[in-house]
């Protein structure tokens, strides 16, 4: 095993996905300035600054939250020269040395108006820029005018199981001896199967964000953990104070507040009815775009019929609501569903919401879209759905194993001709049954590569 946790001082970096994106950044001749867009705490910031003290001589770090006062360098013009006098104004210690440096605006969502500059920072050539925030999403329409065609952009995520296997120590081909699993359809050893699900089941405790995952590796234990994640929900909510507006900032709160209730009943549908009588979906559409596009929350819609093309095939009213990191749904659990789940690992909780949840968020974290269906007039209901090369796949998340009757009916009836087989994802070895494939929970991250290489 090779460990891919590394001491940096006396913080432990973890090897992330985005550390290679980087590297093929760093190697193209003409790279354009980069935007990392991502929720909050995830770490882009330890990412971009690990990135930068091995390929760069002078860093440039503006952080545009903590020192207000450079959101005044664009007063004078966006083009380089402009906009580095102004910055030597705030702080002459910086340096700036054509090739070698990097100028790294993080928290841009403060001062979304220096995305203007990046056309003129790529036209000009003598440094490379990169532009970090959270919150991206919400000033997605005013970033995604500026420079267009003169940046590129990266989201980044926090921690999936993956990246959590690295910080424990396996080598990163990990993941391709796991996939070359799914691909021959060929079970793990019962040593596999013994190490596997636990090392899963303690990613599904702690969720990804990596301060969580740093103090869990470094102490061994679960202690403290739970009080990490609720600082980050508490975190969340302040994000809503301070950048929501009005009557909103209560409504959205209410929504993250009510995402483990709801995906606790049997039909997970997100009913607004649940959170206050009487209220509309033009009453709270607006506040579950912003969760989204804050990176806190993940949307699944329903398919109006499950057939090819998934997108635009869906009824925009109808959806369900994950959190985008499953730690943090597991802070917001009751206390007696956090003891079954620390202390007995009973992960039926929540009706099998919780486990819902993390499969939603593998993948969203492969690049992957959410999709579900269910029939109003009968018992038929899928959790997602995938493409294939060939079709779209229904995937069934089971806490355990048990039937598929949905899926069974979906994959064996001739009314759904996009379907030729179908995925459970369950306490269970690789295997395949009458069309059906069993794939194990902690292979749900490599579901959506799996099944684009699979006819």
């Amino acid at each position: 095993m090779i460990n891919y946790a590394a001491k940096i001082g006396e913080t432990m970096y973890i090897t992330r996905k985005i550390d290679s994106f980087l590297e093929k950044w760093k190697q193209q001749k003409s790279r354009k300035p980069l935007i990392i867009k991502g929720a909050r705490q995830i770490g882009k910031t330890e990412s971009i600054r690990h990135f930068a003290a091995k390929h760069y001589s002078s860093i440039v770090e503006i952080n545009f939250v903590d020192t207000p006062a450079f959101k005044t360098i664009t007063a004078d013009g966006y083009n380089p020269d402009a906009v580095i006098a102004a910055i030597s104004r705030i702080d002459n210690s910086f340096r700036f040395i054509p090739g070698e440096t990097l100028v790294f605006f993080d928290e841009v969502q403060a001062h979304p108006d220096i995305t203007t500059s990046l056309k003129f920072f790529c036209i000009d050539g003598r440094f490379d820029v990169i532009c970090s925030g959270s919150l991206l999403g919400l000033h997605y329409r005013q970033i995604s005018s500026n420079s267009v065609g003169y940046r590129e952009e990266y989201e980044m995520h926090s921690l999936d199981f993956c990246e959590f296997l690295a910080a424990k120590g396996y080598s990163a081909a990990i993941a391709d001896e796991m996939l070359a699993h799914l691909a021959d359809t060929s079970p793990f050893s019962t040593a596999e199967m013994a190490v596997f699900p636990k090392l899963f089941l303690d990613f599904c405790i702690t969720g990804g964000m990596p301060e969580v995952v740093r103090s869990h590796i470094e102490s061994g234990t679960f202690e403290g953990i739970l009080d990490l994640q609720q600082q980050l929900v508490s975190a969340y909510r302040d994000d809503v104070r301070k950048y929501a507006k009005g009557i909103e900032q209560t409504r959205i709160i209410n929504v993250l507040e009510h995402i483990p209730a709801q995906l606790a009943r049997k039909n997970k549908k997100f009913m607004y009815s649940k959170i206050e009588r009487g209220a509309r979906s033009k009453d709270y559409w607006g506040c579950v775009e912003w969760l989204r596009d804050a990176g806190i929350v993940n949307i699944c819609h329903c398919l109006n019929f499950p057939e090819v093309p998934l997108k635009g095939n869906y009824d925009a009213s109808r959806y369900k609501l994950y959190l985008a990191d499953s730690g943090l749904l597991v802070a917001q659990l009751d206390e007696g569903a956090q003891e079954d789940l620390r202390s007995r690992r009973n992960f039926h909780t929540y009706n099998g919401g919780l486990f819902e949840n993390i499969v939603a968020e593998a993948i969203r974290k492969s690049g992957g879209d959410l999709y579900y269906y269910r029939r109003e007039d009968s018992k038929l209901e899928e959790d997602f759905f995938l493409r294939s090369r060939s079709g779209i796949v229904p995937i069934e998340v089971k806490a355990t194993g048990g039937r598929s009757k949905s899926l069974r009916t979906l994959v064996d009836s001739a009314h759904y001709p996009d379907i030729s087989f179908g995925v459970k994802v369950a306490n269970a070895n690789v295997g395949l049954e009458n069309g059906i494939y069993t794939v194990p929970h902690f292979c749900a991250f490599l579901l959506k590569d799996w099944l684009a290489r699979h006819n």
